[in-house]
């Protein structure tokens, strides 16, 4: 295809995006949200995606019954279209959120408290790790707006208008962003050598990555954050949003965690990478129908 076509194609998809956005917006931060769960739920079983969130499920559940396994895929789907529906209203999500406390459509525990007391007084960057749950953009935005100097690893979509707008959206609510490619490692060592915290989700497929268990069955994981402790002895927590109703959240944050080490005393990346698929593995199963079953995890 020729590539003025190319351009026209994506040009015209980034406008349509943009005319949702305005329509998600006009609907408003509850309404918009509880739309596209609706519109999820209907749509979803009827792809061919929805046989992978199936096959994904059986697969990590093979204990659960089919109607348990249909209920949760539901979900699932639930959950993706309210979390593409709430993109455009995190400022009203963070509202009344600052430094010394967050808004009241969200909370957190009185560890996660002490835990962003503690990390916003540390002399050091730290690593922190989340997974696609809930809404799994809410953590960079929470982490920005109280203040803690963070950097955030980031998927570019392939539309060139879709990536400047969805950058120029996140730029304001998360601070520092890093696209995934060739030159995000250099990237994100030189975000920890400047002292800035860096997060990053690691609950995909990662090609090139070490082979952990996830669910009882070997996966290729992404080893970034197991490499980068090793390397700065940063130390590492996880982060993650648990949906709650009404357009409400719970933060929590977790760590530090120990980081298995080699004879020669330096983190072991393959066992740290299992060890933190672990804990991923124990959020999912805590919260089944708030995770991405539709990404093909295993293959």
């Amino acid at each position: 295809m020729k590539p003025w076509l190319v351009l026209a194609g994506e040009w015209l998809l980034a406008m349509l995006v943009r005319g949702m956005y305005l329509v998600m917006r006009a609907m408003g931060s509850r309404f918009g949200p509880a739309m596209g769960a609706a519109v999820a739920r209907g749509i979803g079983p009827l792809t061919p995606t929805h046989r992978i969130a199936l096959a994904n499920l059986r697969l990590a559940f093979p204990e659960r019954d089919e109607a348990w396994i249909a209920a949760t895929a539901r979900e699932a789907w639930d959950n993706l279209g309210r979390t593409a529906c709430e993109y455009v209203h995190l400022p009203a999500i963070m509202a009344g959120t600052t430094p010394q406390g967050l808004g009241p459509r969200l909370e957190c525990d009185a560890a996660t408290e002490a835990l962003f007391l503690q990390l916003h007084a540390m002399a050091r960057p730290v690593l922190v790790f989340g997974a696609h749950l809930a809404n799994w953009e809410l953590p960079a935005v929470v982490s920005h707006a109280i203040a803690q100097n963070s950097a955030i690893l980031y998927r570019t979509p392939n539309n060139r208008f879709i990536a400047a707008d969805i950058t120029a959206m996140r730029e304001p609510m998360m601070g520092k962003l890093i696209p995934a490619g060739v030159a995000a490692p250099i990237r994100m060592a030189e975000a920890l050598y400047a002292g800035v915290n860096l997060g990053m989700l690691i609950d995909q497929r990662f090609g090139r990555g070490p082979i952990v268990p996830f669910f009882g069955h070997p996966v290729a994981a992404n080893p970034f954050i197991a490499r980068l402790a090793g390397r700065f002895g940063a130390p590492v927590y996880g982060m993650r949003t648990i949906r709650l109703g009404q357009g409400r959240f719970r933060i929590a944050l977790e760590g530090p965690f120990e980081l298995p080490r080699d004879a020669s005393g330096r983190v072991d990346v393959t066992a740290a990478t299992a060890l933190l698929n672990h804990v991923i593995e124990g959020w999912v199963r805590e919260y089944p129908g708030q995770w991405l079953w539709m990404h093909r995890r295993w293959r």
